[in-house]
């Protein structure tokens, strides 16, 4: 583990690092170079670590009992064509920059945050997203966008919260092609979240939950014009496709039996 850390930090001096404190807080990592952190753990030592146990990996003690656990279990249980791992959608938190997010999967509650959210986005995002400009989310639409079958699909929001007031800032979600092989995503982001680190934060959760349902590859529409959009996706790992039906938009295309690459994202 300590190699790894390296790895990711080669700034970081190993000897001073103490295995009872929180571990991000003595290297001093990004968001999403935390992130890359706790996937090289998970790579380095061949496990299958799901997102929503990335809090057992808050220092090294925890994070050394619970990769122990992981790797005895691991060896223990049938392989993946056997006996796919159980996904479990519960809230997480990352701190991007001073503020708290929320990443959590929508619900039918959120039908007026969501078109709070939709409404605030500018003409340009709500294009690169919808492939139209309409500011307001038809009440069908809002239903399609909130009421998801989350054992099939997945959508999920990211939410902040100031004066006791929530609002999405984020949101993000795939559904599953008629092959039930492979699944198809869409991600927006609030105008002043761009670049903050939070699309990676969503995009890997879609990947993570995907690849552990047993799914194979993963693809989405992005505008040819949208470079932050496809530098990211690239990042990930897609492949950029020409849409051979539409010149403004190509297609991005992830096998998941593949890692999220090591090299961060926007």
């Amino acid at each position: 583990m300590l190699a790894v850390i390296e790895s990711i930090a080669p700034g970081v001096d190993l000897r001073r690092i103490r295995a009872d404190r929180p571990l991000r807080e003595q290297v001093g990592l990004d968001s999403m170079d935390w992130l890359n952190l706790l996937d090289a753990f998970a790579e380095r030592l061949s496990i299958e670590v799901p997102e929503s146990d990335y809090d057992h990996l808050e220092t090294l003690e925890t994070a050394v009992e619970y990769l122990a656990g992981r790797r005895a279990a691991q060896s223990a249980q049938p392989t993946p064509a056997q006996a796919q791992v159980p996904v479990r959608l519960r809230p997480m938190r990352y701190r991007i920059g001073s503020t708290w997010v929320t990443v959590r999967p929508i619900g039918p509650g959120d039908a007026a945050l969501e078109a709070d959210f939709i409404r605030s986005l500018s003409d340009e995002t709500r294009y690169q997203r919808f492939m139209a400009v309409v500011r307001e989310a038809p009440s069908a639409k809002l239903r399609a966008l909130t009421q998801v079958d989350q054992q099939r699909d997945l959508a999920l929001v990211a939410i902040t919260s100031q004066d006791g007031r929530e609002r999405i800032v984020g949101a993000a979600r795939y559904g599953v092609d008629a092959t039930r092989t492979g699944c198809e995503f869409a991600i927006a982001l609030a105008d002043a979240w761009h670049g903050s680190g939070l699309a990676g934060i969503l995009m890997r959760m879609l990947i993570d939950v995907a690849r552990r349902r047993g799914l194979a590859t993963m693809e989405g529409i992005v505008l040819a014009t949208n470079r932050r959009m496809l530098g990211l996706a690239r990042q990930l790992g897609f492949r950029v496709v020409p849409d051979a039906d539409d010149r403004d938009t190509v297609r991005v295309v992830r096998s998941l039996q593949e890692r999220c690459g090591a090299g961060g994202a926007p």
